[in-house]
């Protein structure tokens, strides 16, 4: 199966947003990544509907919204409407899960589960087989530009070990401090979908970035 590059819209220059969209749209790139933040579950504030809005207005691939943010329930047929394509919401932020997963899907979207550095791929053996995404965490959510989380390969190996298992069909997706030094070694232990932010956008050439970093993983 391809593997697929996510550019981060959080790194991109809000100045020039809908630039930086359409150049995604132009670019090999497969998804956009759009981290949405609360300022509570994470200590920062990204953006929220109305530059979502503006996103999605431009945007011309699929919408890979990642919530940052705690009690997601609340919001999860505004992101519908939005145009999200995958809702992602993290472990840590839902009290029941499934049903939340559920919701998500009711609402006709894929479903996402991301888990950050701390938390262990065990607590999703019994609803792997709803997700469509995980999102494993390289650093710790709240900021772009950290450096990755060397145990993320080893939490990789034993979320795709559990995927077999369970004759799941979820993709792997990894958030945070990927480049074009580590983007090899994590496709051959099991990610299907590498999100990269400050690595393509403060680039020289984000075009570029983008087909190179396409080319060395598939």
């Amino acid at each position: 199966m391809e593997k697929l590059v996510a550019p981060s819209i959080l790194a991109a220059d809000f100045g020039n947003l809908q630039r930086d969209v359409e150049m995604v749209n132009d670019s090999k790139a497969d998804w956009f990544h759009i981290d949405i933040m609360d300022g509570v579950f994470v200590p920062n504030i990204s953006f929220g509907m109305p530059v979502l809005k503006s996103i999605t207005k431009h945007a011309n691939k699929t919408i890979d919204v990642h919530l940052m943010i705690v009690d997601p329930d609340r919001y999860i047929q505004t992101f519908a409407d939005l145009g999200a394509d995958i809702l992602t919401v993290h472990y840590e932020a839902c009290t029941h899960l499934h049903r939340t997963i559920q919701a998500i899907k009711a609402a006709g979207m894929k479903a996402g589960v991301a888990l950050n550095p701390h938390t262990p791929i065990a607590v999703l053996e019994d609803i792997i087989i709803d997700l469509d995404v995980v999102c494993i965490m390289s650093v710790n959510p709240g900021f772009g530009g950290q450096s990755f989380i060397e145990n993320t390969y080893k939490k990789i190996q034993q979320l795709k070990n559990l995927i077999e298992f369970s004759e799941a069909a979820t993709l792997i997706e990894i958030d945070g401090g990927v480049t074009d030094k580590n983007a090899n070694k994590l496709i051959e232990v099991g990610a299907n979908v590498l999100v990269a932010g400050s690595f393509v956008f403060k680039s020289d050439n984000p075009t570029e970035t983008i087909e190179n970093l396409k080319t060395i993983i598939n």
